[in-house]
């Protein structure tokens, strides 16, 4: 059972709702990740999908340990209006689904960096509702969208997500959008009923579909 998410500040309309997770699916994680990784002197060998294991010291190529690892993650949320930029054709595709359709998004990250990212968002043109939580997204969803009789939809890059969302609201449109990594390569493939989809133009075609089909 997940933790209860305060959504006092979220109000949503009589339209459908898009539930989009935040890093490398609206911003690029991965990349401007691995290039605060180098200005520190480190750099990350994706040799499976993990971010602990998988950097090492530029100097000696030894991995650094796990605290070490989850520490420079924490860092990176701290910085990331100096790092992050929009994932391909994120701004267009969200506004062009915010004229349609309320948008929330759900951010897998420690709240207390929520300030940082409702910046860059808003500085990107994304003035979306923004919620950060490290529970599971499944049942926050559940919470989100409650009764309602409307279309919703779940956008993420992680497959884990994707199952805790259907489990949560089997009625969910699941959409699977990541980066053509070397890393991404090694990430756990969706569930057949997830849809996948390349950029964002084609996930936009996808909830429009599924508005139009549920409404």
């Amino acid at each position: 059972m997940g933790e209860i998410v305060d959504l006092e500040h979220l109000r949503l309309s009589d339209r459908p709702l898009a539930v989009c997770d935040v890093d490398d699916v609206v911003l690029e994680f991965l990349t401007p990740f691995q290039g605060f990784l180098g200005s520190l002197g480190h750099r990350l060998v994706p040799r499976s999908y993990r971010l602990h294991g998988n950097i090492v010291s530029a100097a000696d190529e030894m991995p650094l340990a796990d605290a070490a690892v989850s520490q420079l993650i924490l860092d990176f949320f701290a910085a990331q209006e100096t790092w992050q930029t929009p994932f391909g054709d994120a701004v267009s595709a969200l506004t062009e689904i915010g004229a349609e359709a309320d948008v929330v998004f759900l951010t897998a990250m420690p709240p207390r960096y929520t300030e940082m990212r409702r910046r860059l968002l808003d500085r990107l043109g994304l003035p979306f509702p923004l919620l950060a939580t490290e529970s599971a997204k499944g049942p926050v969803v559940s919470q989100m969208h409650g009764n309602r009789p409307l279309p919703l939809a779940f956008i993420d890059d992680m497959a884990h997500n994707h199952v805790s969302v259907a489990d949560s609201v089997p009625e969910c449109l699941l959409v699977h959008l990541m980066p053509a990594s070397e890393m991404h390569r090694h990430a756990p493939k969706p569930a057949p009923h997830v849809v996948q989809v390349k950029d964002w133009q084609a996930a936009l075609t996808a909830l429009r579909r599924h508005f139009a089909n549920t409404a």
